[in-house]
Formats: C-alpha cells, structure tokens, sequence
C-alpha cells in the first residue's frame, strides 16, 4: 500500500488536504476515509487518536480537511459541498491506494455527511460512523434519520451512552426499523466526545481501545463478505 502520503485534493474549483498512513499492523486491505467534526480538523486529537488505533489494528485511514476549514473558517459548508468533499477524496483515494475495501465515515457531522452519500448510493462497501449526530444537542425531536433506510452497506455506529446529540432510546428506535446492516455499539460512560467521567472505572484510552477493536472486528467481516 506504500508508504505515508500528504495529498492535495481537487475539490470543485478548490483544493483541500488530505493525509494516507498505512495500517501499522498486518493489513487486510481495507481503508477508512476519515471526515473530521464540524468543531474538528484533520489533525484535532480526536481524529489524531483514533486514526492511531485503527492503523495499529491493520486498517489504512485517509484523513481530511473539509473546504471551510482548510480556509481557517468555523462555519460548515452546505451538505451538498461536504458531500462533493467526501466523494473528491474517495475517488483520490480509490485511485492512488486501490484498497480491497473502501469504507467511508468519521466524527460527528463527518459520519453524516458520509452516511448522506452512502445513502445517495457513492460507491463504497460500508459506512463507519463515530458518534452519529441523531439530533441537536437538547433539540431530541429533530431527528436526522430520514435517510438512514436508504443504505445499502453494511454499517458500524458507535456512540458513548451519554452522547448529548444521541439519546439512547431514541437511537434504538431508530435501529429497529432498519436493516440487519447496521450494527450499533455502545460505549458505556463515554460523551459524544468519547471521554468518561474520573468517576468512571474506566479512562478514555480504554474507550478508544474498545472503538478500535470493534471497528477491527467489524472491517474484517467485511471483507468475507465481499
């Protein structure tokens, strides 16, 4: 798969940035498209963290910036924009990588866009969502579900069960009317930041090791399926 790799990405009339690391374990060929947080960047220490412990569990990750925040803005472009980002740096990818599988997704409102996409059926062979924004944070009856149905991949969701935009019971609502693609895993204690409570028995690097191995789990069953 070669080595790491900074990549400048032709999005519409402009260009972001892009980073490729390799997996840093035995590789099975799959590669994660990593979109950041509307508060995040590509090299913010959540995206920084857990693009570690995938690579140490044999995933590739492609990490990104988003246009707005390439040009230093906090403001998120439309949903049509970060959807063209997303596809701009997949087809990069798919072009200079040539990954068995190609799986799309990220933080927050990255996981979203992503989903989005899936749904409006990009290529990809599954979906890897950190923290789904189900709803604003104290606003649990706007849900943002109506395009989840439309997913023809398998996907992965992880949220901390005290994620502010994700209530739990909403949440399982949401999963029952949906096909057995989507696999939803719980991360006990953990915001929607991934972080526990002092008063936890548990730190947030064994939430992170759990994200990474679910997420291993997961991408390996992928690729018997494909």
């Amino acid at each position: 798969m070669g080595a790491q790799a900074a990549w400048r990405v032709r999005v519409g009339e402009e260009e972001t940035s892009a980073v490729f690391e390799p997996a840093l374990a035995s590789a099975g060929g799959g590669l994660f498209v990593f979109a950041h947080g509307a508060g995040g960047h590509m090299a913010d220490r959540g995206v920084l963290g857990v693009t570690e412990a995938l690579r140490a569990r044999g995933l590739h990750v492609v990490r990104f910036n988003f246009p707005y925040r390439e040009k230093g803005s906090s403001h998120p472009d439309t949903m049509p924009r970060l959807k063209e980002c997303v596809a701009a740096v997949a087809a990069h990818a798919r072009r200079e990588v040539g990954p068995q599988t190609l799986i799309l997704g990220g933080r927050s409102m990255g996981g979203r866009v992503a989903s989005m996409l899936a749904a409006d059926g990009f290529p990809c062979d599954g979906l890897l969502l950190l923290a789904y924004p189900l709803h604003p944070a104290g606003k649990p009856e706007e849900l943002r579900d109506a395009h989840l149905a439309k997913i023809e991949v398998p996907v992965l969701c992880l949220n901390g069960t005290r994620d502010a935009l994700c209530r739990r019971d909403l949440m399982e609502g949401v999963v029952d009317r949906l096909t057995d693609r989507w696999t939803m895993h719980w991360l006990e204690g953990a915001d929607h930041s991934f972080r526990v409570l002092k008063s936890s028995d548990r730190s947030d690097a064994e939430v992170l090791g759990e994200i990474a191995e679910a997420c291993a789990a997961w991408a390996s069953g992928l690729r018997r399926r494909i």
